[in-house]
């Protein structure tokens, strides 16, 4: 059992904030990790900047750009996680693309994460149809493959998703691109209300994210919230963004 699944086994309110590696600068990421880890962030999701984020609105975009001039690689993201879990074990989760990762070599990769310490891997551009290698080669190496679906998904393939994914999967709450407009409310708590029916493992929601009420909200329905694009917006702006991280994370959990 991994760090996510030990995680999930409790229900309980859970926060993951999405992190852009190497963003705002490269040598921030870490401490920026370890003041999400000390406001009580319960996972991590470190984003792989990637040229063509299909999934990513503007705000993670711009963020991504930034990442790539200052330098990030898929290595460097590896190394990141190694230095990380010198000091901490808090879960981490890789979202990346999967052109990056077929340059790396596919299982090379999945055989560098394990070294590395990762816990799970999000591919938002792999359809499942497409992701049985990637499935079968990440849980020989104790790492979670986190499949996504989305408010259009259909009850047989939630089910069908949930059951390849076997540990976790993570709910798009919108249609469209992080960041944007936030899910109508009763329609989102119809869609997890059938996501929880139909699914066989525990499910994350992100998309539209930006307070506390969000976050007490989706963990009424799901097991976990996830905020990216506003965390994101946020370091953007600051002159500290470790200190920004660790004011913004603390005042989702309820402890501010």
């Amino acid at each position: 059992m991994n760090r996510i699944q030990q995680l999930f086994k409790d229900r309980t309110q859970k926060l993951i904030p999405y992190i852009t590696s190497g963003f705002p600068e490269l040598n921030q990421t870490v401490d920026i990790v370890k003041a999400a880890e000390k406001a009580s962030a319960d996972m991590v999701e470190l984003g792989m900047p990637f040229s063509d984020p299909l999934a990513d609105g503007p705000i993670i975009q711009q963020s991504s750009q930034i990442a790539i001039k200052n330098g990030v690689s898929t290595m460097w993201i590896l190394d990141l996680v190694k230095t990380i879990r010198k000091s901490s074990e808090i879960p981490i989760a890789l979202m990346g693309y999967i052109n990056p990762i077929m340059n790396y070599g596919l299982e090379k990769f999945l055989d560098d994460c394990q070294i590395a310490g990762v816990d799970g891997l999000i591919i938002p551009d792999l359809p499942p149809e497409e992701a049985d290698t990637f499935i079968t080669f990440a849980k020989e190496k104790q790492i979670l493959p986190i499949l996504l679906v989305a408010p259009n998904t259909s009850n047989r393939r939630i089910k069908k998703i949930s059951e390849l994914a076997g540990g976790l999967i993570y709910c798009v709450a919108i249609l469209g691109i992080t960041g944007t407009s936030k899910a109508d409310k009763k329609e989102l708590e119809n869609y997890l209300e059938r996501v929880a029916e139909n699914c066989s493992t525990p499910f994350v929601v992100g998309f539209g994210i930006k307070s506390r009420g969000d976050v007490r909200h989706i963990n009424r329905y799901a097991h976990a919230a996830v905020v990216g694009s506003e965390l994101i917006l946020r370091q953007s702006e600051a002159k500290n963004p470790i200190d920004t991280t660790f004011e913004f994370i603390s005042e989702l959990k309820g402890l501010k």
